[in-house]
């Protein structure tokens, strides 16, 4: 499928792992015409170190952040599941969940984290779930037959992109030039003030972490995945 992919549905852990992972990608995808989406599978209600920060106050602001950085990316829809951060788990509930958004959204590329990296934990049920999702779930009507019921009948997934941001993966084998993109991953990535604190502040950083990433490519910057193929 290459970058072919007329529509592309994103599944990340939290409010703001698409915009650092993927930013620059969905950016470009989306500027080239594919139809690019979003669901978030929790609410992201513990991520701050904020001693005055609630749970309760955190996860609506934290919900119009990713709202607000997906313009940016050209994401045309978001979807924030309301279970906590860090309350994943990978059961039916969840997997329907993702089953609904490939059926709704009918992706030729689904993009999630590698399940197989040390990381967070939710990263890692995410990743799993979506690809279990993605494949046979999705696929077979059989699966959660009520979906058909909200009138959304079955999918094939064409390619899932494991992503895993600015690290190349010893077993990746796809590499996205964002270099034209950069400025959409720095909007969106400062939207969000409860993680990376004010926009100023938060784009100097970022750029700091970028210019050597920079230099050693000749002033390209590439975001990396790992494909999985389904042949359809």
């Amino acid at each position: 499928m290459g970058d072919n992919a007329k529509s592309v549905l994103v599944v990340a852990a939290h409010p703001d792992d698409c915009d650092v992972g993927v930013g620059g990608s969905a950016a470009r995808w989306a500027a080239e015409g594919a139809a690019v989406y979003l669901l978030v599978a929790t609410n992201g209600n513990k991520g701050s170190g904020d001693v005055a920060m609630t749970s309760a106050v955190l996860a609506p602001t934290r919900d119009k952040e990713q709202r607000a950085a997906a313009q940016f990316m050209g994401i045309r829809e978001v979807v924030i599941r309301q279970t906590g951060d860090g309350e994943l788990e990978d059961n039916a509930e969840f997997r329907r969940d993702v089953v609904r958004c490939i059926r709704r959204f009918r992706p030729d590329r689904v993009v999630t984290h590698n399940p197989y990296r040390w990381q967070h934990r939710d990263h890692r049920v995410t990743g799993q779930v979506t690809l279990d999702a993605v494949y046979p779930y999705a696929r077979d009507r059989l699966h959660y037959p009520e979906l058909e019921g909200e009138g959304l009948t079955p999918h094939k997934v064409a390619e899932v992109y494991l992503f895993g941001g600015f690290s190349k993966d010893p077993e990746g084998d796809v590499e996205v030039d964002i270099s034209g993109f950069l400025e959409a991953k720095l909007q969106a990535l400062t939207c969000h003030t409860t993680q990376f604190g004010e926009p100023e502040a938060a784009r100097k950083r970022w750029t700091t972490r970028w210019e050597q990433r920079l230099k050693e490519n000749e002033g390209r910057l590439y975001e990396y995945f790992k494909r999985v193929e389904y042949p359809v």
